[in-house]
């Protein structure tokens, strides 16, 4: 029988296949590995107790700021619509935004120098997400127990308790998150008059949208990406180690005093075992919400929580050794050499966020509730008046960022002899902006040449402190477009 010719392979098939061979599936499983759910233990301790106080304060401050009145009005209003942002006493405009400018530096600085002093104490401690996962989490141990109770529950086939279960965490997450997306939009809309729309069902279209959209980011990142978030899409897990080094106090495991590790009884010598203090008990990673093992050394996915420090020193008390087996020291120290916290970078950092915050309350305390704007009536360059003066028209926005109404006078330095004609004297109620026509006269043997600078004043008849000066061009003859 003759032989079967063989079929022609593809054009360019040998090529791939000899550059490209295929890749076994167990290194596609290495280079796409399947994210392992986390299952964080319980913790307790001092650490433990910092982070509950933090995670109440800082939701205590969210969810109640927007309720607390303030001279008729909400203390904290971000009031998009009017431009208004209302912080109690103070009411800033959108031509204020030097100042939330100034914020954000300060912040950034803040955030280096803390992490150059003690780490990710910003990650473990205050960011939101850390803060509303451990909201999440407790529901979830509330509804489905504790961590052996959740692993078992997940790996059971579904029956109605399940059911039942799975149900109700999800249900109770999904109320705290629509609550959270309410108390974010009341920061923008009277939260009163938003409750009484989410009552009658009748919210705007963003009003809606946003609850419902910040609720289910709420949900999704503290429910089920957790840890992700902080791994792969916070940037600053990434860039943090370029504000470490040897003198940063960070969560770190004494090597020396816990190698080799192994189990043992309680009370016993490890020395005479030929052991180190760990008792390789693994609490330490069970209760981790990245899941590392911090005696691996430090990783950027460890957020600074301390949670491995209050079980460790837990699990060293039983046993009857030393705490501290896991604590918050530098790399210096954990070798055996002087520590330094006086650093350049610290000082440098401390220094710079000293004069940023001073900075920032020189300015707001010293700020002025009035803005002007002068525009130059581009219609006619100059004009004579019949007593032979020279005249420009100028249009003045007076905007009243205080939240009283007042009266001002306006004049006008710069030129011998120059006068300000007004038709009525301007009167501004609180926050609103009035247009006044100024006819500013000079003589003509006052003009140095074809254009000037004149600077107008304006300021408030019944508080001289609110006080605000703009320069103008004035012209005369001879003057060209």
């Amino acid at each position: 029988m003759a032989a079967e010719p063989a079929k022609a392979a593809p054009r360019g098939a040998s090529a791939r296949a000899h550059t490209h061979p295929p890749q076994p599936p167990e290194v596609e499983e290495a280079l796409y590995a399947r994210r392992q759910k986390i299952y964080p233990r319980q913790v307790h301790g001092t650490f433990a107790r910092l982070r509950v106080a933090g995670v109440l304060t800082l939701l205590g401050i969210y969810y109640l700021l927007p309720w607390v009145p303030w001279e008729g009005r909400q203390a904290v209003l971000f009031d998009l619509p009017a431009r208004k942002f209302y912080i109690f006493d103070l009411v800033f405009w959108p031509q204020d935004f030097f100042y939330l400018a100034l914020l954000l530096i300060l912040a950034a600085y803040a955030l280096f120098f803390f992490t150059t002093l003690a780490g990710r104490l910003w990650c473990g401690y205050a960011c939101p997400q850390t803060v509303w996962t451990e909201v999440f989490m407790w529901i979830e141990r509330k509804v489905e127990g504790d961590r052996m109770q959740r692993m078992k529950l997940d790996r059971a086939p579904w029956t109605p308790r399940k059911l039942a279960l799975k149900t109700g965490k999800h249900t109770l997450w999904v109320l705290f998150a629509l609550w959270t997306g309410f108390t974010f939009v009341g920061y923008f809309t009277p939260i009163t008059e938003l409750w009484d729309k989410a009552l009658t069902l009748s919210t705007g279209p963003w009003e809606s949208f946003w609850i419902l959209f910040y609720g289910f980011a709420t949900w999704g990142n503290a429910g089920f990406l957790r840890e992700q978030v902080c791994i792969y899409m916070c940037p600053y897990a990434r860039f943090q180690s370029a504000m470490f080094d040897r003198d940063t106090l960070v969560i770190s495991y004494d090597a020396r005093r816990g190698e080799p590790r192994g189990p043992r009884r309680r009370g016993a010598d490890p020395r005479a075992l030929g052991l180190g203090d760990c008792i390789d008990c693994t609490l330490c990673v069970q209760v981790c919400p990245v899941g590392i093992d911090i005696r691996d050394g430090l990783q950027h996915q460890c957020i600074g929580c301390a949670a491995c420090i209050d079980v460790c020193d837990e699990v060293m008390e039983k046993m009857g050794y030393p705490k501290g087996l896991i604590r918050y020291t530098t790399q210096n120290a954990l070798e055996g050499r002087p520590t330094r916290i006086l650093r350049p970078r610290v000082v440098i950092y401390g220094t710079l966020l000293v004069a940023l915050s001073a900075l920032l309350v020189w300015a707001v305390a010293t700020r002025t509730p009035l803005a002007v704007d002068v525009i130059r009536d581009r219609n006619a360059l100059y004009r004579e008046t019949p007593e032979g003066l020279i005249e420009n028209v100028y249009t003045l926005k007076i905007l009243n960022k205080d939240m009283r109404p007042h009266t001002y006078r306006v004049t006008a330095e710069g030129l011998p002899g120059l006068r300000v004609v007004l038709d009525d004297r301007p009167q501004a109620a609180a926050g609103a902006v009035i247009s006044v026509a100024a006819r500013v006269q000079v003589p003509p043997e006052s003009l140095p040449g074809r254009r000037a600078t004149i600077r107008f004043v304006v300021e408030a008849a019944d508080e001289a402190r609110i006080r605000r000066e703009e320069e103008a061009r004035f012209l005369g003859p001879g003057a060209r477009r």
